[in-house]
Order: C-alpha cells, then structure tokens, then sequence
C-alpha cells in the first residue's frame, strides 16, 4: 500500500485566518474519506496543510510557515519544517504523516515529537482537547477518542 503525505493543523484558541486564506476554502465534516481525497497525491490539493478547526475541515492546500530554527534536524523536509514553524507561532497542533515512511509525527510548542504510535497520538490530542480546555467538537472525537 501506498503512503500518503498529510499536513493537519489542529486549531485550537489561535485563529488563523491569515493561513485558511492561503489555501482553497473546503468547510465539510471532517471525515476519512474527505482527508483520503485531499492527500491523494492525485489531488490538485494533495499539497499544503489541511486546517480543521473543531470537527469542520476548513481549508485545504494551505501555506505553512517554515521554521527559521538552525537547530532542527537538516534532513527533515518541508512538512517537516512547516509543522515546527507554524506550532512556534501559534498554539495549533499540526500532524505529520510522512509520504516515504507513513510515520506520524505531531509538532506542539516548536516541539516536534516524530514516530508516534496511534496511543501515544490519541493521548497527545485528549490532553491538547481536554474538556477543561475546548469548547467545541474536535479532530480527536472525529476519529472517536473524545468524550
């Protein structure tokens, strides 16, 4: 099976209105099917981040910024870079999935934690969602690890 490359950030107080303007306005139910078609590398809109915020994907083919950090790792690539970038600048959690290794790393705080299990990763987003923190529908109830 073929790996497909993500880019998702995860809004959570921050708005980012400056980025879902660089991309192609989506605003459906986030689903798997929707996400599969959006980072299908057929996809006109396979490049870029997708910006979901609650359970709505509001954009797809956004531009991220990149990190200006000398220290991270030179052989990370563009995803890479732009997850770290934009969780330095705001408080989003973007997820990674690598197109060579289908690895899936989640940036936080200029803090990029790479090769996350599907339980490290479903309690990474129930701590950045809690209940005592969000208000609305999230990424993480989407994909059943809510409430």
């Amino acid at each position: 099976q073929k790996n497909f490359g993500a880019l998702i950030v995860l809004l959570r107080d921050t708005g980012l209105r400056s980025i879902v303007e660089t991309g192609l306005p989506i605003r459906a139910q986030v689903s798997k099917a929707l996400l599969m078609s959006l980072f299908n590398p057929r996809s006109p809109l396979h490049d870029g981040a997708v910006v979901i915020q609650g359970d709505v994907v509001l954009a797809a083919k956004c531009q991220l910024p990149l990190t200006q950090n000398p220290k991270v790792d030179p052989s990370l690539g563009m995803r890479h870079r732009a997850a770290i970038g934009l969780s330095e600048q705001t408080d989003a959690i973007v997820l990674v999935v690598s197109e060579e290794t289908g690895m899936i790393s989640l940036a936080e705080n200029g803090v990029l934690t790479r090769g996350l299990t599907e339980e490290t990763l479903q309690k990474r987003l129930q701590e950045a969602f809690s209940p005592k923190v969000r208000k609305r529908r999230t990424f993480a109830d989407f994909l059943g690890w809510g409430d």
